[in-house]
């Protein structure tokens, strides 16, 4: 059975955060390929002004080039709606058949508040999770938090010890505003593509 993981998010700009989380989680959870969605629109960030779905689709597709395990997917901006989680793996499920599994990735805080998202039952009971975590950051919380879903849904959950890499997309931008190098925080084509287009 084929193991292919699933990481959504923004991606405004992608970064190493979100490329250290793929990497690891492909290898730790055992997945033949993760697939990087940008949303078209997420639900927890209506109110906040996003880059162009063209644009954030091409950087994702420049970080992960070299890297034959990963892969860019547009399927969440050619849908006419909000990007609920839910609605994207059944798709994908729908569209691949039994023979593969689908396992989402996200990181410690989103995971904690998976009870909140829409359908958690269904995605909780049908899929797999991959949950990024790192030595000390919650990790009571954490834990407490994937027994209890062991035992309510029986859900198949890996905790991925994640490299540690604390960029956000907002200090990106702050960087970007004042002239700094982004070297170290996003791979150097993506930097690249953002000046050439004057993004940020």
């Amino acid at each position: 059975m084929k193991r292919i993981g699933i990481l959504g998010g923004t991606f405004d700009p992608v970064h190493y955060g979100h490329i250290g989380l793929a990497q690891d989680a492909r290898r730790q959870a055992g997945l033949d390929k993760v697939l990087l969605i940008p949303a078209k629109l997420q639900p927890f960030k209506l109110d906040k002004e996003i880059t162009c779905g063209r644009h954030r689709l091409a950087m994702v597709e420049l970080a992960v080039a070299k890297d034959p395990g990963l892969e860019a997917s547009d399927y969440e901006l050619r849908q006419k709606e909000i990007s609920y989680t839910y609605k994207t793996l059944r798709a994908l499920s729908a569209q691949w058949g039994e023979e593969t599994q689908i396992c989402f990735i996200t990181g410690t805080d989103a995971f904690l508040k998976i009870d909140r998202w829409k359908q958690a039952e269904e995605m909780l009971t049908k899929y797999s999770f991959a949950v990024g975590s790192r030595p000390g950051y919650k990790e009571a919380e954490l834990n407490q938090c994937i027994e209890h879903l062991k035992s309510v849904y029986n859900t198949d959950i890996v905790k991925i010890q994640n490299r540690r890499r604390d960029i956000s997309a907002t200090e990106i931008r702050e960087r970007l505003s004042r002239g700094a190098s982004l070297s170290g925080l996003v791979p150097e084509q993506v930097e690249r593509y953002i000046k050439i287009n004057g993004l940020y």
